[in-house]
């Protein structure tokens, strides 16, 4: 089991200092958008200090809730957002009884091993509503990857596509944009499916 939470709870303001706050993700988050009514309810799994991508979507009017397993990264939310609803829970045992517009996993689910991955299909799909979207990146073949940063290791892990499309079926998604390392995201792997496939 990983628990990459914990890394950020000890490194919370480094990297609420060096987090980059220009939306290079803004195509992505405007194409979930563009599916959804004004008001829309989206989840944050990951959500981490809440910019920019939180910040995006209180700022467009939806009714975000953030979720994130580090305390200093909910606490730094909180302060920022008061009105927004922020969890401080592991995203893999979520269980909120209620579904949401769209779910976004942002840098995020890619920290988990991958069974831990193969296990969060099912989280999703009983949190998202009908119709609603799931935005999430990965890596780009089946592995694992331990970066470096302040110092330490950081764990990434990975499916192969093939599989994260079998995953994203069974859990009733539909596959609309699977970009690979694109050069516009900084080099990001981004899925967004919609619930109804």
């Amino acid at each position: 089991m990983t628990d990459v939470w914990r890394f950020y709870e000890r490194h919370a303001t480094n990297y609420d200092g060096e987090r980059g706050k220009s939306l290079m993700e803004r195509a992505y988050l405007d194409a979930v958008t563009a599916h959804l009514k004004p008001g829309a309810s989206i989840l944050d799994l990951g959500c981490g200090t809440g910019e920019p991508i939180a910040r995006h979507f209180i700022e467009g009017g939806d009714n975000l809730t953030g979720v994130d397993a580090a305390p200093a990264m909910i606490a730094l939310c909180r302060e920022r957002f008061p009105d927004a609803t922020w969890i401080e829970a592991d995203m893999r045992t979520l269980a909120l009884g209620r579904r949401f517009d769209a779910i976004i996993a942002w840098d995020s689910f890619f920290h988990l091993d991958q069974d831990e991955q193969r296990a969060m299909f099912p989280i999703f799909e009983r949190h998202i509503a009908p119709g609603g979207l799931l935005l999430f990146t990965s890596g780009v073949d089946h592995g694992v990857a331990i970066g470096n940063l302040y110092g330490e290791p950081l764990f990434h892990a990975s499916l192969d596509a093939r599989e994260y499309r079998d995953q994203l079926a069974r859990a009733g998604f539909r596959v609309l944009v699977h970009k690979v390392e694109d050069p516009d995201c900084g080099g990001h792997t981004v899925w967004l499916a919609q619930e109804g496939g």
